[in-house]
């Protein structure tokens, strides 16, 4: 029987859809710096779509948090502070956490096999194998995704995916890369499949508030002394 491999998420079906993955992606990785502002004719041009369409794409980037509307000012693309990130990873500290106690006792051994699948095709990575940077891509590619998923738990789920997701790997493309991290991120993702396979949920949960504990840290140090710094 073959090994079982992270499937891709299924690619976008219409021109709006494809629009939404194209700008969604491009503020997620800062092509689109924070702040900017946003002008529906300007993006429905960019992307080659009407405005109508881009209407209902700035909509739904507005409900995953990555766009802010304000009165007299327009739109813009969400902004991460300092002290929001940090209170946004004490929140995702505590729930991917949850998560991660929960996945010790409600996946299944075959999701556990896939979660191991996914660590080997990351470790593929050149970047990661150089241990300059470690981004995941979304959905079922994405470590922390899985392990939510995993969870089988639909208040986390909804929590963490539906309302926080896209935000924070935001907040983890802006602090992808710095020295000596991400191959230790790695072996923290390695760990918490680990326990979680032993069926251990309060080792599970420990590793991973520790593993998320560490971006926030990184992410205060870098607010501190700018320069590039790491977060999973």
């Amino acid at each position: 029987m073959p090994e079982p491999t992270a499937q891709s998420p299924d690619p976008p079906r219409t021109l709006a859809d494809r629009a939404l993955a194209r700008l969604q992606d491009d503020i997620v990785r800062g092509v689109i710096a924070p702040g900017t502002k946003l002008g529906e004719s300007e993006l429905a041009a960019r992307y080659g779509v009407s405005r109508g369409p881009m209407r209902e794409v700035i909509r739904r980037l507005e409900s995953r948090k990555l766009l802010e509307r304000k009165v007299h000012v327009g739109t813009r693309v969400t902004s991460l502070d300092p002290q929001r990130l940090a209170h946004l990873y004490f929140v995702r500290e505590a729930l991917e956490g949850m998560a991660a106690r929960t996945a010790a006792t409600a996946m299944s051994d075959a999701e556990i096999a896939m979660l191991h699948a996914l660590l080997e095709q990351h470790e593929q990575q050149q970047d990661l194998k150089e241990d300059i940077a470690y981004f995941q891509r979304e959905g079922d590619l994405d470590f922390h995704y899985r392990i939510i998923q995993g969870s089988h738990n639909p208040a986390l789920v909804e929590t963490l995916i539906g309302e926080l997701y896209y935000l924070i790997r935001m907040s983890r493309y802006q602090f992808s890369s710095v020295a000596k991290r991400p191959r230790k991120a790695l072996q923290e993702h390695r760990q918490i499949v680990e326990a979680i396979e032993a069926r251990d949920g309060e080792l599970a949960e420990l590793l991973m508030r520790r593993h998320i504990s560490r971006a926030r840290r990184n992410i205060e140090a870098e607010s501190a002394h700018p320069a590039v710094s790491n977060v999973s």
